[in-house]
């Protein structure tokens, strides 16, 4: 889409160059555009001279610009030929022949406001998308709605359920993300369970009701400590979600700072100080534990892999008393469970062709209310605590867990654990 609005206007070139040429027109009421993504017209990609504007534009900002990569806003109108959303559209084919195009970033928002416009998994290869289902299935775990274990499973493994069915794509077509520019801030995620969209001057219409959120108690802020407890458990669980699942984590800025919109999840039009950063009051505890748990995903390549999990060696399930996963149990409704990962089994080599090896892992997210007492799976080595977000990073030296021993986790909690070699 353009700048230039619906019907209204503004007219600012392209509408004046040649209307029917840029922009998708209602055909029996050529007066009215065809609005697919709800900013009032959408470009007309059917149209040689468009597809070659838009063409010519993304090769300038790779070859004089120097720009890696983009991320296509609702991408899915770039698909749609006559109405339908078609991934062998003729820009998708244009991009992947393209010499310059081909070997950039390209990540879509895989969905447009049109019929059928939701297209989480429908991209072709060389794309990654914002992986909404991601977001949709981690809110969902951690504010123990029933019915959500199962989905926690594909989403915290890389969506392979989206991305592996036409065998090109990878892990890192999935845009993990658990927030971003449209709704709640991260904080605003777990204080609110209503939206509070007053201030834009809509009577609170505007922005999305489907916010999947979880205050922990009471709405808004609290000086209730207990809650306030939670809800800083909840943002590091969800932090910790993003950054250790398959695929390409997405962080919200000021997230790690505990910035807030004060409920407003449509704040696109404040420019004042519900959408500003306020450096000063900054969750200085939030951010270092972010800072620690970037430089923990990007130490461990195990929480990075290239390629979809193969076998029960490389990635197990496991419940509270240690003993695999069966089928029915993924029909639970307590929302907790055990994943241990492989760092031996990655199947990858580095720049100069040696076998990537990192340490074994295994991780215990806990959504329920209920504190536990999980038993580490027997993998013939002691365990040592790596990160407990009820508390946070653990300190040097770690705690050890014998095999088969015990962790008491709090309610609404994750926990890591490395395996120690013997």
């Amino acid at each position: 889409h353009t700048g230039e609005g619906n019907h209204l206007g503004p007219m600012l070139s392209f509408r004046g160059l040649d209307n029917g040429a840029y922009y998708r027109i209602v055909q029996d009421n050529k007066s009215y555009y065809m609005d697919y993504t709800g900013t009032g017209n959408t470009l007309n990609m059917q149209h040689p001279y468009v597809l070659q504007l838009v063409m010519d534009s993304l090769r300038y900002w790779v070859e004089e610009m120097h720009v890696d990569g983009f991320r296509f806003d609702l991408a899915a109108t770039l698909a749609r030929e006559l109405h339908d959303v078609d991934r062998l559209a003729t820009f998708f084919q244009l991009v992947q022949q393209d010499p310059v195009l081909r070997r950039v970033k390209l990540i879509a928002e895989p969905w447009d406001l049109g019929e059928n416009g939701y297209q989480v998994g429908g991209f072709p290869p060389l794309w990654s998308e914002w992986n909404g289902r991601f977001r949709d299935g981690v809110r969902d775990f951690w504010r123990c709605h029933p019915g959500a274990l199962a989905d926690f499973g594909y989403r915290f493994t890389g969506s392979s359920d989206l991305y592996e069915r036409d065998g090109a794509r990878r892990p890192q077509a999935s845009v993990n993300f658990v927030t971003a520019h449209d709704g709640f801030t991260l904080r605003d995620l777990v204080s609110h369970h209503d939206k509070h969209n007053a201030a834009n001057g809509e009577e609170n219409r505007d922005g999305s009701d489907d916010n999947r959120s979880w205050n922990g108690g009471a709405e808004g802020d609290t000086d209730d400590p207990n809650v306030n407890a939670v809800r800083a458990r909840q943002q590091r669980n969800l932090l910790a979600t993003l950054l250790l699942a398959q695929g390409v984590p997405m962080l919200l800025a000021g997230d790690e700072l505990g910035r807030t919109q004060q409920g407003n999840n449509n704040a696109y039009c404040q420019d004042n100080e519900i959408s500003w950063f306020d450096w000063e009051h900054a969750d200085h505890e939030l951010l270092e534990f972010a800072r620690h748990l970037i430089h923990f995903y990007r130490k461990h390549p195990v929480f990075r892999r290239r390629g979809w999990f193969q076998s029960s060696r490389e990635i197990g399930w496991f419940k509270i008393d240690g003993q695999p996963m069966k089928p029915d149990d993924w029909k639970s409704d307590k929302n907790q469970v055990g994943v241990y990962l492989d760092g031996g089994g990655l199947s990858a080599v580095d720049a100069r062709g040696n076998r990537i090896v990192d340490d074994s892992f295994f991780i215990f997210a806990n959504a329920s209310g209920d504190e536990l007492t999980i038993t580490l799976p027997s993998r013939g080595a002691a365990w040592e605590l790596v990160l407990d977000t009820a508390g946070g990073f653990a300190p040097q030296p770690r705690p050890r867990i014998d095999d088969k021993g015990t962790w008491k986790l709090s309610s609404h909690a994750l926990a890591v654990f490395r395996k120690v070699p013997p």
